[in-house]
C-alpha cells in the first residue's frame, strides 16, 4: 500500500488518517520518497524543507490524533507553495536573482492558514520570474519539465506547483493567477486548477505582480481537493483591504455530480484565436458530457473578449512597473557590487537582477504610464476592461456558468516559444479575460490528445465558486479521467 500513498488525493488521506489506516508520518514519507525519485527529472521545486522537519510536523499531527483531537481537512497532507508567497524562515525569491537569499519575517495569510490546519509544507515551487510568463522557462533558478512529456513545458507561471501535483511530489499546491497562471499549467499538467474570485482569498504576503489581477488558488488532483483547499485559505483578512468581509460558504456541499437545472453558455470568441482542432474536439466532447449530466448548453457571444489580451498587456505591465520599483538593491535582496553612486546602484541592480522578460514588462508598463501616453494606453485599456466586465455581467443574467477551453493548445516544447514573446502571450488568450473581470474559474482535465492532457475552463459569476465547482465535479464524475497518471509514474491507477 505504501507505494501508492503518494498518489492519494487529500480527501482520501484525511479519511485514512481519521480511521488510523495510516499515519501522517507514513504519508509524508511516501511523498518524500516520490519526490526523491522524480524531482531530478521534473525540477518542480526551488527550495525544499529538510525532510526531518517535514516528518517532525507529521509526528505532531499523529500525536494530536492520538489524543483524540479533531483533524482539519488538510491536516497531515503534504503541500507545496509557489515561490512568490512569503514563508517565515524559508526563502521567497520569486525565482529571481534580485531576491536571492531573501527570507521573510512572516508567513503569507494563506500559508498561515494551511499550517494552522496541520498541512505539511514540503517547500517552494518553481515559477516564471515574478510570475511573468506562461511556461516556467523565465526562471533564474532552473527549468521545470512537464511530467507527461519531459521535453515539454509545464505551463506557467505556476508551473512548478502544477508539475509537483501531477508528478506526485505534493498532494496539493498553491499557485497565483494574474492572467491564467494557475489554470493554464493545470491544463498542461492534467490537474485541477482553481482561480477564485478576486477578493475571495487574501493576497497578504503574496509578492505583487499586478495588484488588481493577482489571486491565490489551489492546484490539486481532483475537484474535491480544490474545494477543500479553497475552504482552508478563503475568508476575510484584516491585512488585505480587498478581501471579502463575509465568511465563505461550504464549498464541498456544492459537489453534486450533475448539472440539472443549470444553463451554460459557450462563448464563441474563446474558440476563435488559435485554438487547435484537438483542443476544440476534446472540449466539445466534454460539453456533450455536461449535457448528458443535465446541463442546458447554448452558444453565446462576448465581443470584447477579442480585445482582452491587448488590454491585459497594458494593465498588467503598468501595475508591475509600479510594484517592482521597490526592488532597487537598497532595502533587501541582491544588489550590484561596488556601485559608484545611487544611479549606478539602481541601474546595475535592476539590469542584472531582473531577467529579460521582467525587464520587458517593466519597460512596457513604464511607457504606458508615462506622460503623454497614459490616457492613450492605460486609460483606454481600463475603459475596455469596464466594457468586458459589463459583457460578463450580462452573460451571467442568463447563464449559471460559461464553458471554454483553458488553453488554445496542449503543452508545447521547451524552447519552442521563448524567442517570440507575442506567441508566448497567446498561451493565455482564454484565461486573461477572467482576471480582468475578477471572476472565479477552474480548469479541469477533459481529455487527452497525443498523450497530453487538455483542460476545460468553467467560469462563474463573482463569488460563484459553488457553481464553478459543481460543473467541474459533474464533468470529472462523468469523464472519469482522474485515473490517468503521467508516463513518468508508470501506468498506475488512482487507488481511491
Amino acid at each position: 500500500m505504501t507505494e501508492k500513498l503518494a498518489e492519494w488525493p487529500a480527501h482520501r488521506m484525511h479519511r485514512a488518517l481519521v480511521s488510523r489506516e495510516v499515519s501522517a508520518r507514513e504519508l509524508a514519507a511516501a511523498v518524500l520518497r516520490r519526490l526523491d525519485e522524480v524531482e531530478r527529472a521534473v525540477g518542480a521545486y526551488v527550495h525544499l524543507r529538510e525532510p526531518e522537519l517535514v516528518l517532525a510536523d507529521a509526528d505532531a499531527v499523529d500525536v494530536r490524533l492520538g489524543r483524540g483531537e479533531p483533524l482539519a481537512a488538510l491536516g497531515g497532507v503534504p503541500v507545496a507553495l509557489k515561490d512568490n508567497m512569503c514563508t517565515r524562515g524559508l526563502p521567497t525569491t520569486c525565482a529571481s536573482r534580485i531576491l536571492e537569499g531573501f527570507r521573510p519575517a512572516y508567513d503569507a495569510t494563506v500559508v498561515e492558514r494551511l499550517v494552522g490546519q496541520g498541512a505539511l509544507v514540503l517547500g517552494k515551487t518553481n515559477m516564471d520570474e515574478f510570475a511573468m510568463g506562461s511556461s516556467t522557462e523565465h526562471s533564474a533558478l532552473g527549468r521545470t519539465r512537464n511530467p507527461w512529456d519531459l521535453g515539454r513545458v509545464p505551463g506557467g507561471s505556476s508551473g512548478g506547483s502544477a508539475a509537483a501535483v501531477a508528478a506526485g511530489e505534493a498532494v496539493v499546491a498553491l499557485g497565483s493567477d494574474t492572467g491564467g497562471s494557475i489554470r493554464q499549467p493545470a491544463a498542461f499538467c492534467g490537474v485541477v486548477g482553481l482561480k477564485p474570485t478576486y477578493g475571495r482569498v487574501s493576497r497578504y504576503g503574496l509578492v505583487a505582480f499586478a495588484s488588481s489581477l493577482d489571486q491565490i488558488g489551489p492546484l490539486s488532483r481532483d475537484v474535491r481537493d480544490a474545494a477543500l483547499t479553497l475552504q482552508a485559505i478563503a475568508g476575510p483578512d484584516p491585512h488585505d483591504a480587498t478581501s471579502r468581509p463575509e465568511e465563505p460558504p461550504d464549498f464541498e456541499e456544492a459537489l453534486v455530480p450533475d448539472c440539472r437545472g443549470l444553463r451554460l453558455g459557450v462563448p464563441r470568441e474563446f474558440y476563435a484565436q488559435g485554438v487547435s482542432a484537438e483542443v476544440r474536439s476534446a472540449v466539445a466532447a466534454a460539453v456533450d458530457l455536461l449535457v448528458e449530466q443535465g446541463a442546458d448548453v447554448e452558444e453565446c457571444s462576448l465581443p470584447t473578449v477579442a480585445q482582452a489580451l491587448d488590454v491585459y498587456y497594458v494593465i498588467a505591465p503598468a501595475e508591475a512597473s509600479s510594484n517592482l520599483a521597490r526592488f532597487d538593491g537598497v532595502r533587501y535582496g541582491w544588489r550590484a557590487p561596488e556601485p559608484r553612486d545611487y544611479g549606478e546602484l539602481f541601474a546595475a541592480t535592476r539590469g542584472r537582477g531582473f531577467g529579460a522578460e521582467v525587464q520587458r514588462r517593466i519597460m512596457l508598463g513604464t511607457y504606458a504610464l508615462s506622460a503623454g501616453y497614459y490616457d492613450q494606453y492605460y486609460g483606454k485599456a481600463q475603459q475596455v476592461r469596464t466594457l468586458l466586465c459589463r459583457e460578463f455581467e450580462q452573460a451571467f443574467e442568463r447563464y449559471a456558468a460559461l464553458v471554454t477551453p483553458t488553453a488554445p493548445t496542449t503543452a508545447f516544447g521547451i524552447g519552442e516559444k521563448t524567442s517570440d514573446p507575442l506567441t508566448m502571450y497567446m498561451s493565455d488568450v482564454c484565461t486573461v479575460p477572467i482576471n480582468l473581470a475578477g471572476l472565479p474559474a477552474i480548469s479541469v482535465p477533459c481529455g487527452y490528445t497525443n498523450g497530453l492532457p487538455v483542460g476545460l475552463q468553467v467560469v462563474g459569476r463573482p463569488f460563484g465558486e459553488e457553481t464553478v465547482l459543481r460543473v467541474a465535479f459533474a464533468l470529472e464524475s462523468a469523464a472519469d479521467l482522474g485515473r490517468r497518471r503521467p508516463p513518468l509514474l508508470g501506468a498506475q491507477a488512482d487507488p481511491v
